[in-house]
Order: structure tokens, then C-alpha cells, then sequence
């Protein structure tokens, strides 16, 4: 292992400016050690420390099936087709890999079939849509719908010809041997490393039990980088959920079964067609009761709410007022099932149908009735969507069952795993009772490379001065760093106030979250000169930006967790509840690590130079500010703006 990382050894050959790292070596000996002993393994590496190679290096020479999950599908992208092919050329091991997305990425054959022969009904847009996929699909290898860069990302019907369990029948779809999720699990079964995403590790997980749904193939090892964002996935999946598009698109698949005649007897199809519009009218009452309630409930989110969309905590007794349009979409959906169940001579596209009105009308019930004290129940109102959820307010239990104890070998690593510099908070968050720890402090040197500047004066965060205070620091900080910043906003109510204030003050071309796409947005910061990003949480973690172009990252406020999201208001009264502080216990160490995940954006190299920003005052008026200045890299402090431009003078 020393070797591989040493001074001109096979990496510093084959990488231009390769450094030997202890830290880099360090973490490979920890990672080598747990995969050939087993257990857990929970390592912190500092950015600049080069985690994604110090376990790729023990994975491969380990000679084990070892899956790797990411938090991120750009780090997905870059170990497949860059770290993979170098180590490959390197190592002097042979090894195969694959690169495995969510089974929504691919495209069904089984279904497109059934789309080409709708086509001459369809709109132009749609039937040159078609005619395109189908020439791709005599070439592609993958059924990947990224290969095709021409087809728009919101093409309207991909969901009707996409993979996705709710519409696969398995194994008995007669295009089962040629499926391209089927041809993927294949090449995964065949490779010694395995690249997926957290979003499919934990989309899997929640439907291995079923016929159809696992794709990623039994593996005994581990790796899970970005480790941080693990508990928020496994609450996505491991919810439950009902909204107008799914009732919507399990109507149209109805529909199309009927109108292609899958239902021979023409009784049973007239009676079909009946139960489906039924369904229809039923979920139209339904849904439309959900969003008048909305107006008679106590919106939550905070600032975090952009436009019409809200997330409303619900319980029984609010939907109760909707219950008579619950049991007639419940009587709806199981007249469906009971038309599928007594026809004749159908097809397993026909019977898969009736087995998704069963499991609507589960999830309903279960929805409805919201008394269940182990999941937080609440709509989340998306433009037109209507969604009614259930998320486990406690995923740690789930996080080891479905990962830690199915595994030989585990590593759970990101650069952000300690607070208080203990990994007390992430094993308690993700289940995790034994383990090696390995704590890795960066390899940059941030008392030269960085400067923390926390303002004087400035007011509290929840007064009304505070939005306007803060857009004359950042227009001061900008003019000093002749813009190159990202502004990150723990709100959109407060980014849309300071991005008034700054774009009629500054000459820098400024850009902002919402208006493009957000790799749009990265690629165009990075070729603009003096470019800023006025931009949320999603631009907090994930995002790297090399050289001068980002030079200075400010954050607004601390970014607490709305305690008026469903979610973290059900996690607080839990804590609380059990004798905890959740307050301590929960919110901080969340704000701590996202606040790093935040800062981490500006140093990604050992030549990056750069000012780190807050302007929230509660780092030097509150008690628990401590806490968050002894999380934060060694940079040296001051309150003197001037120091910003001596910084970048010197």
C-alpha cells in the first residue's frame, strides 16, 4: 500500500502534480485494514486529503466485490471515468467496474413498444421524440437516456418508457433477457467495483423484498462516501407516498391497456374503463380536499418555502376531513383490482396493473390513518403536485439492518462526519454502535490560504434590519474581492432581498440560483470573470470550483434546520421526548456540518486562496457560537474589513 502512494511510486507517475499525503496514507492503511478484518469504519478526510483514492487503492487490491456509494452522481462520474481508468493503468491489477443509476434513468423496451404504437396520436413534439429514441435504441448499449443530449430533460412522457420498478413486471416480461436494468445488474454481478449513488443504494434497499426491484447485486463490502448525507436519503426512500401524478399516471396506464386491448373480453374492458374513470374523478376530490386544507393549516419550511410550495405537517384528525374522499378513491381502486382479478386471458402488463391499485390503496389508508408514532406525517405542495408523505422520523435502526449488518466490511467516510470533533453525532444519526474511527485533518494550510472575517456589528438574524444590514456587507466584501463569491442563503426570501440590493450596486455579472439549471450555472460561473452566485442549500456541498474564480464564499446565517419542517420538528420532539436536548444534541451538530459543507466550497486546492464570510452575529453572542468556531478550519480571524483586501495585497 506504501508503495502505491509513495514518492514516485505508480501514482505520482501516472497523476501530473501527485503529492505524497500521510493523511492520504493514513486513511488507505484504515480502509485496507477494515476490509481485510471487517467492522465499521468511520473516517473524516479533511478536503485536500484525497479520500476518493486512499479507498479506491484498498478496494481493488482487496480482490473483494466492493460496492461504492456516492452523494453525488458528479463524484460518481468522476471515479468511473477518471480515478477508475488511472488506477487501472496504474495498479497492475486487473479489475472490472460498473457505473449503476437509478432504474428511472433507463429506458424500458417493454414499455416504449406500447409508446411507438400510440405515436400517430401523439402531438409532433412527442412523435419526433419517438421516432428519436427509437433510432437511438438500435445503437445504445446502455438504454441510458443521458447518451441522448438532444432529448429535452423534461421530456413529458419518459416516465411512460422509463424502468421503474412501479411499472416492471420482472421476470416475466417477455423482453426480460434484453432489459437494459436486467443487462446492468449483469455487467454489476460480473465487476469487482460497483458505483452507485446513495439515492439507488437506498431505492434498492427499499424494494429488495419485492420480485422485481433489486438491481444492485449482494456485496459484503462497502464504501460510502459523503457519508453525511446518508440519513437524508434513507428518509426519501424509506417513506411512503401518494400524490395526483401517481394516481395520474397509474390512470393512463390503465387507459392504454385498454385502448391496445390487452383486456380481450370487451365486458370486462367496458367495465375497466368505468372502475379507471372512477378512480379518476375519486383522486381529482381527493387531492383538491388536500389543497383546500393547506389554507386552513399552519405552513412550514420557514424561509426555505419558494413561491407555492409548502410542507404542511398533517395528523389523523386534520384528514379526517377528507375521509369521505379517501374511502371513495379507496372503493375506486379496489373495484380496479377486482375487474383485473376476474379477466380473462390478460397479460402480466394487465395483472401488474391490479397489483399497483392494491399497493395505492395501501399506501392511502396507510396515509390517512397517520397514526403511526414512528413516521411524521405532512403534504408537500409542489406547483401543480400534490403529495401526501410519511417519513421514519428515526432511520437508524434502518441504516444498519439495511447496510451495516449486511456487510462484511463498511466504510462510511466524508469530509464532514465530527462535531466537537467526535463522530458521537453521525453513529447516533446512522446506527452505528462499533467502530474504528480515523479523524484526518486536512492537508491545506489555512492559515495562510484563508481568512475568516465575522463582521462587527451586525443585527440579529430574526430582526428586520438583518436583510438589509447583510446586503451592505456583501456589497462591501464583493467590491473588495472584485466579486469571484459565492453568496449562500439559508432562504430564497432572503437571497431574492439581497440580490435586489447588490445587482443595482456592483458591475459583476451575477448569478442566480433558479435561473438556469444548476450545472448551467457552475459552468457559466467558471468561465465568467468575476462572476458571483447568489445561490441556497443545494449549491452548499457537491460543487467544486478550482483557482480564482471563487475566491470568497459569505453565508448569511447559521444554517439551522427550520424547526417548522415536518421532518425536523418531528426529530426535535423525539429527542426531547426521550430526555434528550435536542436543541444541543440534533440542531446544532445538523448546522454545524452543513455550515462546513458550505465553508468547504473555497479551499479545494493547495494554491486557492481565499475569504470565508458569516454574517450572522450569534457566533460571538451566543454561547453555542463556540461550538461552531471550533468546527471550522484554522483560518485566522478578524472584524476588520480592511484585512480582506491586505489578504488578497499581500
Amino acid at each position: 500500500m506504501a508503495a502505491v502512494f509513495a514518492p514516485g511510486g505508480p501514482l505520482s507517475t501516472a497523476l501530473d502534480g501527485f503529492e505524497a499525503r500521510p493523511a492520504q496514507l493514513e486513511m488507505a492503511a484504515a480502509v485496507a485494514d477494515v476490509l481485510a478484518e471487517g467492522g465499521v469504519l468511520l473516517a473524516e478526510a479533511g478536503t485536500g486529503t484525497g479520500k476518493t483514492l486512499a479507498y479506491l487503492v484498498p478496494a481493488i487490491l482487496s480482490r473483494q466485490r466492493v460496492l461504492v456509494s456516492t452523494g453525488t452522481k458528479n463524484l460518481q462520474e468522476q471515479i468511473f471515468f477518471k480515478d477508475l481508468p488511472v488506477l487501472r493503468d496504474t495498479l497492475g491489477v486487473p479489475f472490472t467496474a460498473t457505473y449503476m443509476k437509478g432504474r428511472g434513468n433507463y429506458l424500458c423496451l417493454h414499455r416504449f413498444d406500447a409508446v411507438k404504437d400510440s405515436a400517430p396520436v401523439r402531438v409532433r413534439d412527442e412523435r419526433i421524440a419517438i421516432e428519436v429514441i427509437d433510432e437511438w435504441v438500435r445503437e445504445t448499449e446502455t438504454g441510458d437516456r443521458a447518451e441522448m443530449s438532444d432529448l429535452p430533460d423534461d421530456l413529458p412522457f419518459w416516465s411512460e418508457i422509463a424502468a421503474t420498478s412501479e411499472n416492471c413486471i420482472g421476470a416475466d416480461c417477455p423482453q426480460f433477457n434484453d432489459c437494459f436494468v436486467t443487462k446492468m445488474r449483469q455487467r454489476a454481478a460480473e465487476s469487482d467495483v460497483v458505483i452507485v449513488n446513495h439515492h439507488l443504494l437506498c431505492a434498492d434497499a427499499s424494494v429488495r423484498q419485492s420480485a422485481f426491484g433489486e438491481v444492485i447485486p449482494a456485496s459484503q463490502y462497502a464504501i460510502v462516501d459523503e457519508a453525511h448525507q446518508l440519513e437524508d436519503v434513507a428518509t426519501q426512500y424509506f417513506g411512503r407516498a401518494v400524490s395526483n401524478y401517481r394516481f395520474d399516471d397509474f390512470a393512463r396506464d390503465v387507459d392504454r391497456a385498454i385502448s391496445t386491448k390487452q383486456i380481450p373480453d370487451p365486458d370486462h374492458a367496458d367495465a375497466l374503463a368505468g372502475d379507471v374513470d372512477n378512480v379518476r374523478d375519486a383522486a381529482r376530490l381527493f387531492f383538491g380536499t388536500l389543497q383546500a386544507l393547506r389554507f386552513d393549516l399552519p405552513r412550514s419550511g420557514g424561509g426555505q418555502s419558494l413561491g407555492a410550495e409548502s410542507r404542511i405537517r398533517v395528523n389523523g384528525t386534520m384528514l379526517e376531513a377528507a375521509a369521505q374522499d379517501t374511502a371513495s378513491l379507496v372503493r375506486a381502486l379496489e373495484a380496479v383490482e377486482a375487474t383485473i382479478a376476474l379477466a380473462k386471458d390478460v397479460d402480466e402488463d394487465v395483472l401488474a396493473l391490479g397489483v399497483r391499485a392494491a399497493e395505492l390503496r395501501d399506501d392511502l389508508r396507510f396515509l390517512t390513518r397517520a397514526d403511526d408514532p414512528g413516521h411524521v406525517y405532512y403534504m408537500d405542495i409542489r406547483g401543480r403536485g400534490v403529495f401526501l408523505r410519511a417519513s421514519p422520523i428515526d432511520v437508524s435502526d434502518i441504516i444498519r439492518e439495511m447496510l451495516l449488518d449486511r456487510m462484511k466490511a463498511t466504510v462510511l467516510t466524508s469530509a464532514t462526519l465530527t462535531v466537537d470533533g467526535r463522530f458521537d453525532y453521525i453513529r447516533s444519526r446512522l446506527g452505528v454502535q462499533r467502530a474504528h474511527e480515523a479523524r484526518l485533518a486536512s492537508e491545506f494550510d489555512y492559515t495562510r490560504q484563508a481568512i475568516l472575517y465575522l463582521p462587527k456589528k451586525m443585527p440579529d438574524p430574526r430582526s428586520p434590519q438583518f436583510v438589509a444590514e447583510a446586503g451592505r456587507e456583501v456589497v462591501d466584501i464583493l467590491r473588495r474581492t472584485d466579486g469571484r463569491a459565492f453568496v449562500l442563503f439559508t432562504s430564497y426570501a432572503n437571497l431574492r432581498q439581497v440580490h435586489e440590493l447588490a445587482a443595482a450596486q456592483l458591475p459583476y455579472p451575477i448569478l442566480v440560483q433558479g435561473s438556469a439549471p444548476r450545472s448551467t450555472l457552475l459552468r457559466d460561473f467558471k468561465a465568467t470573470p468575476n462572476a458571483v452566485l447568489f445561490a441556497t442549500s443545494s449549491f452548499w456541498q457537491g460543487v467544486d470550483v478550482v483557482g480564482e474564480a471563487l475566491s470568497c464564499v459569505i453565508i448569511d446565517k447559521l444554517p439551522f434546520a427550520s424547526p417548522g419542517d415536518p421532518i425536523t420538528s418531528a426529530r426535535i420532539e423525539a429527542i426531547n421526548a426521550a430526555g434528550g436536548n435536542a436543541f444541543g444534541e440534533y440542531q446544532i451538530p445538523l448546522a454545524i456540518l452543513a455550515l462546513q459543507q458550505g465553508l468547504g466550497r473555497l479551499i479545494r486546492h493547495r494554491q486557492d486562496r481565499g475569504v470565508l464570510a458569516i454574517l450572522d452575529p450569534r457566533l460571538r453572542t451566543m454561547g453555542y457560537g463556540r461550538r461552531f468556531l471550533a468546527s471550522l478550519p484554522p483560518a485566522p480571524v478578524t472584524h476588520d474589513p480592511d484585512r480582506i483586501d491586505k489578504f488578497f495585497d499581500a
